[in-house]
């Protein structure tokens, strides 16, 4: 799908509140039914095993337009419901540390699936003139309406659609302009109150007491970004046994790093801390946020009909 070309504010959040600014809702949504931060809202959000039925929903929306046009075209290959569970700044499931560490394998997977992805080759093998109806038919091409909405907290977002990927959107959630209003409200939040959470003083003791719980199992690391940032640092070219020494130190400190969180209730305090700091945004925010998850849910009813859940 299209990227969205955002003017930025001049004020970036640093890198450790932009990992805490993903946090908690989406652990929220990693456990598979609990409520998100916002609970107190009266519309709720979707699982991410619903949220992952809309997001295949679209794909086999495309992919049927897109051969009403003559083309063909593949959609992502799914990745199993375990596999797509989503990773917040906290991961307190011991279990799936066990199996995954903290994901790399399954990035990876994703990675190779990008670099062979089909729908590239064939779009490169059709003529100059197969190839513009292509682009035409899938994204509206340069006569693809511009939609345009504020972002809260300062600064505009635009993005184009038409097309197939257009369709598809309108299919699921209605009209284009207001999705992109309400979408663009419900994924810019977070950076209005993250600097608050990264303060807030139960968070931050959650935090500390997870810190000592790692010194105690032999990885010193001040939190759990820096936990999973230490996973990451390998060449860039391994060796098969290279790569297993390297996976088995991740599912070591993904494991500690799960249990640890655990043993202080480290999620259930930033899902508390977020919500306090997301309802006071609610005089604002809190009628779009319901009118998102309402469109969001009337997407899953429509996906039901259009495709299983992953498994």
């Amino acid at each position: 799908m299209k990227r969205t070309a955002v003017r930025r504010r001049a004020a970036q959040l640093s890198a450790v509140a932009a990992v805490a600014a993903l946090t908690l809702t989406g652990c929220a949504r990693g456990s598979g039914g609990g409520p998100s931060p916002a609970a107190a809202h009266r519309v709720r959000d979707l699982t991410y095993a619903e949220d992952l039925r809309v997001s295949d929903a679209e794909q086999r929306l495309v992919a049927r337009c897109m051969a009403r046009h003559g083309f063909r075209y593949w959609t992502d290959p799914p990745l199993s419901l375990t596999e797509s569970r989503p990773l917040g700044y906290v991961q307190d499931d011991v279990r799936w540390a066990r199996a995954h560490g903290y994901g790399s394998r399954i990035t990876a997977k994703e990675d190779r699936a990008r670099l062979h992805n089909p729908n590239s080759a064939y779009r490169k093998g059709l003529t100059a003139a197969r190839r513009a109806a292509y682009d035409t038919a899938l994204d509206g091409g340069r006569q693809a309406e511009l939609l345009r909405t504020d972002i809260p907290g300062g600064g505009r977002v635009s993005k184009q659609t038409g097309g197939c990927d257009g369709e598809a959107e309108r299919r699921l959630y209605g009209d284009p302009a207001t999705w992109f209003r309400l979408d663009t409200t419900a994924s810019n939040l977070r950076p209005l109150y993250v600097g608050k959470l990264l303060h807030d003083p139960r968070f931050t003791a959650a935090v500390h007491a997870w810190s000592a719980c790692m010194r105690r199992a032999g990885h010193p690391y001040h939190d759990p970004d820096a936990a999973r940032q230490a996973t990451r640092e390998h060449p860039a070219l391994r060796t098969r046994a290279e790569e297993a020494r390297d996976f088995a130190a991740e599912v070591r400190i993904a494991v500690a790093d799960a249990t640890c969180a655990r043993e202080v209730s480290l999620r259930s305090v930033g899902q508390d801390r977020e919500a306090h700091y997301l309802a006071q945004l609610d005089g604002e925010y809190g009628a779009r946020l319901d009118a998102y998850r309402q469109v969001r849910l009337k997407a899953l009813e429509r996906a039901e009909r259009i495709v299983p859940a992953r498994t």
